[in-house]
């Protein structure tokens, strides 16, 4: 394997820190907002049922242009798109920051989504042509823009307080724009550049699989504000499966698909594009309603419930980083994900027992760094085994797939288990008992979702013990 790299170039570290950093930013524009909300209604004249598409804008932009992105990294390049992604990102940045109405603000949002589509898949296909033939780093540089995930999502509520109460909230939106700046100027020094592929862009595969995903993306979201069981909900869900249905069809009659759907049938990266969605199914619901368990239940502040959300991230931060590639080495894939799904299974099902009068020490800590240990376990395998699975030209769309996979599995495991806790007294502001109980069955539901993880990905994933591509027993020797 040296004789493939025999001078690796030193700036591939630095290269990944602007990827990892990619990846915080991405994650964290999503938890930024939830801070500024009141003054952003305050200011634009937001209703409070349309308050929360500020969020969705984001969402549904960045989940239904995923598999473009990808397409595009492999056709015109990772380095090219990857830049462009920033760009986009900044301008829709700036129009948010910006807005002096609500129909400008979630245009600001919805481009800022699509620039994120741009930026998550051409980032690990970067990752993969920086890694992909150094077997002794590859693990390591997965753990490292794993672990950037969780600490965007903590850094997002941290810095949306201390923004919101020492600035304004326009700035957790320009927050974005020097970052953009660095890293464009930093692109064509740091990254590989890989020369464009032939091929053309299946303009009605990508219109309809992009209609069709945030069609989808947007009935979920929208099913809480309307109700699960109103026709428009099934309406507006049934036309997204049927724009699916249409892209699929679609994709079969094209000599240049925009996916190849043989690429579904291998077997390690359909079952790790499971686990990455009941991951995130399970994770993001577990994230989100213990921070309003800490805000509306335990009475802290924003800046106090961003900090207690600390340890958690530190847990997973470091334990992506240290704990995850020696056990990768011992135990392969399958067995990390099974043990994984189910320490998460187990974390939530302890906060379930969240209490009215609870205290942080007893009811919050222990449990939230079990789930901790669970996401630190499966991210990193399933993330890397879902990549690796594709051709190399294919980097790009196996890298959109996995990240699509992760982005539907939060906004539809977020929006059930709120149908859910809602259910249950959630929406009872005031009424601390009612929320307990709606927050304990949002757990209790995030629970049952990891534990089906773990059964399918018992079931489903068939590699063997040394596993394939990015995660060999090879890659991961020498990664402690």
């Amino acid at each position: 394997m040296s004789a493939m790299l025999p001078q690796p170039d030193p700036r591939r570290w630095w290269a990944l820190a602007f990827i990892a950093m990619a990846q915080f930013m991405v994650i964290m524009d999503t938890s930024i907002i939830g801070v500024a909300l009141p003054e952003m209604r305050a200011d634009l004249g937001f209703t409070q049922g349309n308050l929360s598409w500020v969020f969705n804008a984001y969402v549904v932009a960045f989940g239904g242009l995923l598999l473009l992105g990808g397409r595009l990294a492999d056709l015109f390049g990772a380095r090219r798109v990857f830049g462009l992604g920033w760009a986009v990102l900044a301008v829709g940045s700036l129009t948010a920051g910006l807005a002096g109405e609500v129909w400008v603000e979630l245009v600001g949002r919805a481009v800022q989504g699509a620039g994120s589509a741009l930026i998550a898949p051409s980032a690990l296909t970067l990752l993969m042509m920086l890694f992909g033939s150094n077997p002794r780093e590859l693990t390591k540089a997965f753990a490292l823009y794993g672990a950037a995930a969780p600490a965007g999502g903590t850094a997002g509520v941290f810095l949306g307080g201390v923004i919101t109460e020492y600035t304004s909230w326009p700035w957790v939106f320009y927050l974005n724009i020097p970052v953009a700046v660095v890293t464009l100027l930093a692109v064509p020094r740091l990254m590989p550049a890989a020369p464009a592929t032939r091929g053309s862009v299946d303009v009605l595969g990508a219109l309809t699989v992009t209609a069709g995903l945030a069609t989808i993306v947007y009935a979920v979201v929208r099913a809480p504000e309307t109700g699960w069981g109103a026709v428009s909900t099934w309406l507006v869900l049934a036309l997204g499966i049927a724009l699916v249905a249409a892209f699929l069809a679609v994709q079969v009659r094209r000599r240049q698909p925009l996916m190849r759907l043989s690429i579904l049938r291998t077997p390690s990266l359909a079952a790790a594009n499971l686990a990455q969605l009941l991951l995130a199914g399970a994770w993001i619901p577990m994230w989100f309603f213990l921070n309003l368990y800490l805000q509306q239940v335990l009475d802290l502040g924003a800046f106090a419930s961003g900090a207690a959300l600390l340890p958690m991230t530190g847990a997973v931060m470091l334990m992506m980083v240290l704990l995850a590639p020696r056990l990768m080495n011992r135990f392969g894939p399958k067995p990390m994900i099974v043990a994984g799904m189910v320490a998460l299974a187990a974390g939530m099902l302890w906060l379930s027992f969240v209490r009215p009068d609870g205290a942080y020490a007893v009811d919050v800590l222990p449990a939230s760094l079990v789930a901790a240990t669970g996401m630190s376990l499966a991210f990193i395998p399933s993330l890397g085994t879902a990549i690796s699975a594709a051709r190399p030209e294919e980097g790009g769309l196996a890298s959109g797939i996995v990240n699509t996979s992760y982005q539907i599995g939060s906004a539809l495991g977020l929006a059930a288990m709120t149908a859910v806790a809602a259910a249950q007294g959630a929406d009872e502001l005031g009424d601390v008992a009612a929320l307990t109980d709606g927050f304990s069955a949002a757990f209790l539901g995030a629970a049952g979702i990891a534990a089906a993880g773990a059964v399918l990905a018992l079931i489903t994933f068939r590699a063997p013990r040394p596993a394939t591509g990015a995660l060999t027993e090879e890659q991961t020797a020498g990664t402690g």
